[in-house]
């Protein structure tokens, strides 16, 4: 009986292990194919840090604060350097911008800001259209739109005469097209028209056309080199006002971000820097300047 048993249970043996193998075998099988599937599927990368904040120097750039995270900015900007040291090279001179940027999602952002030069009140919403990536969508390029309003609550040259407050408007529409060429180069173009309800002399008009290019080139892990220049299309200002040329550079450290420029741009938003730059580089109009960044996670 003791002999029928152990034959009977190494049959029970030798069929399991006839069984198991093929089952071992299918199922290393299966999970071979699905590896090898999901190292064939693609994902999307997406591209970031294109610029290191939301500003190249003066110019918006296709950067976003992020979601739920408030953006302080306190952009200061001394007199010209060619003040000698009279003026200490301009340091006894300076306007002062405070703003405050909020992002609402991963695509909008808004933000408010004051400046000192001429009383101006400023704020604006950009919103971010497409993202640069690759993989399952690929995508060359960033872009964004940017609109803004700016009032200039300085008082009325002749406060004897009808004056309105529309005249104080200007709206800035802009877009920002940027790319990520490498590690180490970013460019952007931003096509950009500036309306302005009251003009000085008819010589100027109201709405004024420009095209502005920026670029970051990066020096190191936390330091880079930026530049930015704005053609305003001919025949469009009064006599004595320049197109915007400024360099600098942003130095990143922890919760802060540095930006330390050179600008013949006097005026810190876009309504300014765009329609109202008299200062001029071969003669040393030139204004040394600085924007501090300091983000909050609010939400």
């Amino acid at each position: 009986m003791n002999f029928l048993i152990n034959l009977k249970s190494k049959w029970m043996c030798i069929l399991l292990i006839c069984f198991t193998i093929p089952m071992c075998t299918f199922a290393q099988g299966e999970e071979d194919d699905l590896l090898a599937l999901l190292g064939e599927q693609e994902v999307t990368d997406y591209t970031y840090a294109t610029f290191k904040a939301n500003r190249i120097i003066n110019l918006h750039s296709v950067e976003n604060t992020a979601k739920g995270v408030l953006d302080i900015k306190i952009s200061h900007r001394f007199g010209f350097i060619n003040g000698g040291l009279y003026e200490l090279f301009g340091l006894d001179q300076a306007s002062i911008r405070i703003g405050a940027d909020y992002g609402i999602n991963d695509r909008l952002m808004v933000g408010f800001g004051r400046s000192s030069f001429e009383k101006t009140y400023d704020g604006f919403a950009k919103v971010k259209l497409l993202r640069q990536s690759k993989g399952v969508k690929t995508m060359p390029i960033t872009a964004s739109i940017l609109a803004s309003t700016a009032i200039k609550t300085v008082e009325f040259q002749d406060p004897d005469r009808e004056n309105y407050f529309s005249s104080r408007l200007y709206y800035v529409f802009q877009g920002l097209i940027g790319r990520k060429f490498n590690e180490s180069l970013s460019l952007q173009i931003s096509p950009t028209i500036v309306h302005r309800n009251l003009v000085k002399t008819i010589s100027e008009s109201n709405d004024v056309y420009c095209i502005a290019a920026g670029g970051r080139i990066k020096l190191n892990k936390r330091t880079s080199f930026n530049a930015e220049y704005i053609y305003v299309l001919p025949d469009q200002l009064a006599p004595g006002f320049r197109n915007s040329l400024s360099i600098g550079f942003d130095i990143e450290t922890g919760g802060h971000v540095f930006q330390l420029h050179f600008s013949n741009s006097t005026s810190m938003i876009e309504k300014g820097f765009i329609t109202e730059t008299i200062g001029n580089w071969f003669d040393g109009d030139i204004h040394f300047g600085f924007n501090v960044s300091r983000v909050f996670t609010v939400n």
